[in-house]
């Protein structure tokens, strides 16, 4: 009899059960609370990742039209140069604008 008795002991009862699942839907407003919070955290991950790249694609560009400003720069400043060298100024004011140099009676001294 006492095996009998054992094994009835073991065996749920519907109160037990009834009161185990009406905790368990008791719980759920709070698995739903914390699963929207991981889900929200989650897109910001996400999303901070997205923005990551974005910007460091955005730096590159940046970095590339730089490098090519300042090759255009240093061209530019080359070009200067040889437009401003006296050898083609002269050349050019004899050449096309027919001048020439001045004669000693053409030079005055300012004093």
């Amino acid at each position: 009899m006492s095996i009998a008795k054992t094994a009835l002991s073991k065996v749920a009862t519907p109160k037990k059960i009834e009161a185990a699942a009406s905790q368990r839907w008791d719980l759920f407003p709070y698995l739903v609370t914390v699963l929207a919070f991981l889900t929200l955290l989650s897109l910001f991950h996400v999303w901070s990742r997205v923005k990551v790249v974005d910007l460091n694609l955005r730096i590159t560009e940046a970095n590339r039209l730089l490098k090519n400003l300042q090759q255009e720069k240093n061209m530019l400043k080359l070009e200067v140069a040889s437009l401003k060298n006296p050898a083609r100024i002269e050349a050019l004011a004899k050449g096309e604008l027919g001048m020439a140099l001045p004669a000693d009676q053409q030079v005055i001294i300012v004093k």
